[in-house]
């Protein structure tokens, strides 16, 4: 069967799309089909393969090292929303008072809030950082949202659209900013080699869009991230004492999720400064338990169980025939509201 040619955007306007402020209804006319702005919704999320998917229904774009972030722009107010539902509206100032000068009356982007590095590269430990570190309450002008969709624009939901429209509409009201807001671009070219230039170039990977698919939450496919090295959260489920490493932390046990249960995936004993340490060494003896959290048999000793409530970003190689990770090394520590990116087993 022939395939049909691409839809074509709803709009092709000269000038970057703008909203007028709506000025209060005349009672005679119709009643106009706005949809409702949803509260939340579910991102999209991308599918982990080992190689880019290529050809012509493919585009690709670089994959941001930060929180995942959805800003809802509403009429009174400006919304920005984790992952996992929380509001962090109060802890990006900069990207809020970017999105209320957008000109939109009413808009849903979807992005990563990210701090940038010298070289133009996001930077999760610099982000941790300008927050505080976890559990920190500053607030951060470092950090900039890298959009890469749109999924509600003026009074319409768009999920519907296939991506390459959605993404006409963003590059349009994005079309000025270079500031707080910034857009995700699109690259064009060979799977292959656009991920082995990301990968010389010291990113953490690329994420491939099929063009023509609609907005759908959770993982289905319509998205492909490839990894240079791998980088995912897990959950601390205790530690191996030391006298004498840092802290007294020789290394951090791991666990992910797999259905409602916890599974041990190894441990990671690099990456962590004294400070960090130390900081982990006084959350973690908090949280101590006498039993394990996870199924344990292997035979490490002068184990610490912990309650599993930290979780942590790791940075590893591969996995290897057993289900551990290979050359582990610890970045930093996550929001405890971030419990949603806790990676899960198939």
């Amino acid at each position: 069967m022939a395939k049909s040619p691409p839809s074509k955007p709803l709009v092709v306007p000269e000038k970057p799309l703008r909203s007028r402020a709506r000025k209060p209804r005349d009672p005679a006319q119709p009643n106009l089909p706005f949809d409702p702005m949803p509260e939340r919704i579910e991102p999209c999320l991308a599918l982990l393969k080992p190689k880019p998917p290529t050809g012509p229904d493919w585009t690709y774009e670089v994959k941001w090292d930060g929180y995942r972030v959805a800003v809802h722009i509403e009429p009174k107010r400006v919304r920005v929303l984790t992952r996992g539902g929380h509001d962090w509206t109060h802890r990006f100032p900069a990207i809020v008072d970017a999105a209320k000068q957008l000109g939109v009356a009413t808009a849903i982007l979807d992005g990563e809030a990210v701090v940038l590095d010298e070289q133009g590269r996001s930077d999760f430990s610099a982000l941790q950082q300008s927050l505080g570190g976890r559990g920190g309450k500053l607030v951060t002008n470092a950090a900039i949202l890298v959009a890469f969709d749109l999924l509600y624009f003026d009074g319409h939901d768009i999920r519907g659209m296939e991506l390459s429209s959605r993404r006409h509409l963003l590059e349009s009201l994005l079309a000025n900013e270079n500031g707080a807001i910034q857009l995700s671009q699109e690259i064009d070219g060979d799977g292959g080699e656009i991920f082995n230039a990301a990968c010389e170039h010291g990113l953490e990977g690329i994420i491939a869009k099929d063009r023509e698919s609609a907005y759908r939450s959770g993982r289905l496919g319509d998205w492909v991230k490839v990894k240079c090295v791998q980088s995912d959260s897990f959950m601390i489920v205790g530690y191996e004492h030391s006298l004498s490493a840092r802290g007294g932390i020789g290394s951090l046990m791991l666990a992910a999720r797999k259905g409602d249960n916890l599974i041990y995936v190894g441990s990671v004993g690099t990456g962590f400064k004294e400070r960090d340490a130390l900081q982990l060494r006084n959350l973690l003896d908090r949280l101590r338990r006498k039993t394990a959290p996870i199924a344990y048999s292997g035979r490490r000793k002068d184990l610490v169980w912990s309650q599993p409530t930290l979780i942590a970003e790791i940075e590893y190689r591969a996995w290897t025939h057993d289900g551990k990770l290979r050359h582990a090394s610890y970045k930093g520590l996550r929001e405890k509201q971030d419990n949603a990116a806790v990676y899960e087993i198939e």
